[in-house]
């Protein structure tokens, strides 16, 4: 089907909704726990008796609690529209790739770069710890690098069926 305008360079994607159910005399339970976690009020839409709550008045969010400021019955319709999980983009927020998010066997590793090669170039000196404290695998079909002097640590399994160097 032809459109107008640029090529969409993300993909499409629908807001996460979630029920819930308010406490008669509920001013002894106003936590609810959402089934996502939430950076801000503003990324979510609450809704009672689809009337839309104010961010940071009505409600508040600490990643999966929710608190409301006022009672919700059980009789009232209650419902969360989940805005910033609807969020798409094609680069990461600052600090928010952990080593959980790699494929199995992957890390970020905890050397730093120094010296700056300038001219937009990457910075060239790599520093790392001397001792080996963690199991590794090379796997087939991959390398690996590494400079010393260098000890293992008493337990620790280094396994190569790639290509490792060790400088």
């Amino acid at each position: 089907m032809p459109y107008l305008g640029n090529i969409p360079a993300v993909n499409f994607s629908t807001a996460a909704y979630q029920d819930l159910t308010g406490v008669t005399g509920s001013p002894a339970k106003r936590g609810y726990t959402l089934t996502h976690a939430a950076g801000s009020a503003q990324d979510l839409e609450i809704f009672v008796n689809n009337v839309r709550q104010e961010p940071g008045v009505a409600y508040t969010v600490a990643g999966t609690a929710l608190t409301m400021t006022g009672d919700v019955e059980t009789t009232d319709d209650f419902y969360v529209v989940f805005q910033g999980k609807a969020q798409q983009t094609v680069t990461p927020g600052a600090g928010t790739i952990t080593n959980a998010m790699f494929a199995s066997g992957t890390t970020l590793g905890g050397g730093s770069y120094l010296g700056d090669s300038g001219g937009g170039l990457a910075d060239i000196v790599r520093v790392h710890e001397a001792q080996l404290d963690t199991d590794i695998t090379v796997a087939v079909n991959t390398n690996g690098l590494c400079a010393g002097p260098l000890t293992v640590a008493t337990g620790v399994t280094v396994t190569v069926n790639g290509n490792l160097v060790i400088t």
